[in-house]
C-alpha cells in the first residue's frame, strides 16, 4: 500500500501540543478582555457594557429602556441595573415620555458625551472592524470553531451578549461600581 496517500496519524504528543496551543489561545483571549476591561474601568470608570449602553444612547438620543436593551442585546433587567448606576454618576437622565406618561425615557447627559469622547474604543469595536474584513469562508470557519469550543466546554447554554467583558455583565457592573467616583459636584 502506498503510504503517501494516507496522512500520518498524530501521536499522543502532537495531540497534547495542539490541546495546549488551543488552551493558550483561549487564555490569551480571556486575558485580553480582562486587561482591556480593567483599563477602561481604571481610566474612565466604565465597564464595556456601560460604555456600549452610553454609546447607543448618545447615538440615538432619548430612548425607552426596553429599546436600549434590544439595541445592545442585553436583558431589560441588566439595562435597568446599568442605567441605575450611570444615573447615580450623572451620566444618564430619566424623564417621562411626553406622549405616554407611563413610559420612562433615558438619555445620555453632556457628562456622558464628554466621558465617551475621552474613552478608548471598545475591544469589540476593533475586533468587529477586523472580522468584517475577513472573507465569508473565514468568518464562517471562525464562528463554527468558536461554537464548537463553546460546546466542548458545555457553555452553549450560557446566556451571553455580544459584549467583550469578563464574567457576567453584572460582575462587570460591580467592578465599575468599586471604581466609581462620587456624583459630579
Amino acid at each position: 500500500m502506498n503510504e503517501s496517500l494516507h496522512p500520518p496519524v498524530p501521536d499522543d504528543r502532537s495531540r497534547t501540543d495542539r490541546c495546549d496551543e488551543v488552551l493558550i489561545a483561549l487564555r490569551r483571549v480571556i486575558r485580553a478582555v480582562d486587561l482591556h476591561s480593567r483599563a477602561l474601568v481604571r481610566s474612565h470608570g466604565l465597564t464595556a457594557p456601560q460604555a456600549l449602553v452610553l454609546k447607543e444612547m448618545v447615538a440615538a438620543g432619548e430612548l425607552p429602556v426596553g429599546t436600549v436593551a434590544q439595541r445592545v442585546n442585553l436583558s431589560h433587567a441588566t439595562i435597568t441595573d446599568i442605567v441605575n448606576r450611570l444615573e447615580r454618576r450623572g451620566l444618564v437622565a430619566r424623564t417621562r415620555s411626553e406622549t405616554d406618561r407611563r413610559r420612562v425615557m433615558v438619555r445620555a447627559t453632556q457628562a456622558a458625551e464628554q466621558t465617551l469622547e475621552r474613552a478608548p474604543p471598545l475591544l469589540q469595536e476593533a475586533f468587529v472592524s477586523r472580522f468584517v474584513g475577513l472573507a465569508d469562508w473565514e468568518q464562517t470557519m471562525l464562528l463554527a470553531s468558536l461554537q464548537r469550543i463553546a460546546a466542548l466546554m458545555d457553555a452553549e447554554q450560557i446566556d451571553a451578549a455580544p459584549v467583550l467583558a469578563p464574567g457576567s455583565v453584572s460582575d462587570a457592573a460591580e467592578l465599575a461600581e468599586a471604581a466609581e467616583p462620587g456624583p459630579p459636584p
